[in-house]
């Protein structure tokens, strides 16, 4: 089996827009993406997943690989993905294609899509999508190398979302930070701790 990284050069020399990022997810990264699941979290979704980075997280932190659905649109990485993660479904769609994919509401989405460089539009029918399948107590999980959310307020004020930062993940490259996601209402932004463990 080709490396992970290996296999990511190439299909980023191959399509650096699709890919978009210089290298894959660090662990660090891949714990702060899945702090807090395990195998009560029911269903996951996970958009974006390249190599599987996150997705071994995911499965590390208890969570069925029956429970996991994946979403990628690089044929290559879903060949790689489909024999690494046996049990683990994979659809070779894209995120906004979730809702006719899934049937059942899932806890938690988690996205390694580069929402920044994505159309505003794309943007927000993946987000749209993601909440279309979480249960009412679901979340979004989604990394960004920026120092803002990866959407715009009028976005998360249109969508009823309330949104969460965690810590910067130094031990990435480059440094990303981690927001969660959930529908209702705050009177501002939440910090949460603990995200760069």
């Amino acid at each position: 089996m080709t490396s992970d990284l290996a296999l990511f050069r190439r299909r980023l020399l191959k399509n650096p827009r699709q890919v978009s990022a210089v290298a894959p997810s660090s662990q660090t990264l891949a714990r702060a993406m899945t702090l807090g699941l395990g195998p009560q979290s029911g269903p996951v979704v996970e958009f974006g997943p390249g190599t599987g980075r996150f997705t071994a997280a995911i499965l590390a932190r208890g969570v069925p690989p029956e429970n996991l659905t994946l979403f990628e649109l690089d044929e290559e990485f879903v060949a790689h993905l489909r024999q690494k993660f046996p049990g683990v479904t994979v659809h070779q769609a894209p995120a906004q294609e979730a809702a006719r994919l899934i049937t059942q509401q899932v806890g938690v989405v988690i996205s390694g899509l580069p929402l920044l460089s994505m159309p505003e539009p794309v943007r927000q029918g993946i987000v749209a999508a993601a909440f279309e399948i979480l249960a009412p107590r679901g979340r979004y999980l989604q990394f960004t190398y920026g120092n803002r959310p990866p959407l715009p307020p009028e976005l998360i004020a249109a969508l009823g979302l309330t949104v969460s930062r965690g810590h910067k993940v130094w031990a990435n490259l480059p440094p990303a930070r981690v927001y969660r996601f959930r529908r209702g209402a705050t009177d501002g932004p939440t910090t949460e701790t603990g995200l760069s463990r």
